[in-house]
């Protein structure tokens, strides 16, 4: 009985060896390409062709498929660079990039596919440079909307020529040396303190200028008070006034006069012979 289960086994273990063989043998024939991907067709290490999305075949243990991403993908790099006022500043550049899918012959000819070591980085490093020496530290501040424009044309440019698409550039904030923020909060504080003075300044000459109108006001109300006094008697209108505002009670000091009697010398002398 064993002898014949041996015997049977020993007649089908070839069959099952070359089953087994012919499912690595065709695992090993078919491959897939995810969607956003491409992939590198390789034999012998050279490039055989550019495969698209989908399931495609392959000679086993011959070729090689190198999937590459060829979505939005994102860049990150640190870079320094010296000012035209040469103030030292560092800043951190992010890019949003993909890759040509068209040209992924060439790209992985030239740079292979770690194009962020071999070509963005460098020349976020190159453009940063270049731009930022091309105005002051002041400038950076000021015109930030110029300098990330000027950036991002210089590595779109770049980028081209490595079959690198630039879609989007973002900048952090430009750092400088303690001394150099040090100066500018300075300027700063001088400058508001300047403004606070010249505010200051206006609003006394304002005060000033309306104290002499007011006195100015006051001095014309006066000489047309005085004016009419005069138009209208003099003394006797001055003492007319004065009967308006008397309450009509006479004095109680002894030898007072009586207000607001004024005898004529004649009226004197007729009291006085009496």
């Amino acid at each position: 009985m064993a002898n014949a289960v041996g015997a049977m086994i020993g007649r089908k273990l070839p069959i099952i060896i070359a089953a087994v063989c012919i499912g690595i043998v065709a695992n090993a024939s078919f491959y897939t390409i995810n969607q956003g991907e491409r992939g590198i067709l390789l034999r012998f290490g050279q490039i055989q062709n550019i495969e698209s999305e989908g399931l495609h075949m392959k000679v086993p243990f011959v070729d090689t498929i190198i999937p590459v991403d060829v979505r939005t993908l994102k860049a990150e790099s640190p870079a320094d660079a010296g000012t035209r006022d040469l103030q030292r500043v560092s800043t951190k550049v992010a890019l949003n990039y993909h890759l040509n899918a068209d040209a992924l012959r060439d790209t992985y000819s030239r740079v292979g596919l770690d194009v962020e070591g071999k070509v963005i980085d460098p020349r976020i490093q190159e453009s940063v440079k270049a731009v930022v020496a091309r105005y002051s530290a002041e400038e950076l501040l000021a015109k930030r909307d110029d300098v990330k424009s000027d950036i991002e044309n210089q590595l779109r440019a770049q980028l081209r020529n490595y079959n690198i698409a630039l879609e989007a550039v973002q900048i952090t904030n430009f750092t400088f040396s303690h001394s150099f923020d040090a100066a500018i909060e300075a300027k700063q504080t001088a400058e508001q303190n300047a403004l606070k003075a010249k505010n200051d300044l206006q609003r006394i000459e304002i005060e000033a200028q309306q104290k002499i109108t007011m006195a100015k006001a006051e001095a014309e109300t006066i000489r047309i008070q005085a004016e009419a006094i005069r138009a209208q008697g003099g003394q006797e209108y001055v003492q007319l006034k004065a009967i308006e505002k008397w309450d009509g009670v006479l004095p109680q000091v002894s030898g007072q006069a009586t207000p607001f009697i004024n005898l004529s010398p004649k009226v004197g002398a007729a009291a006085a012979s009496q």
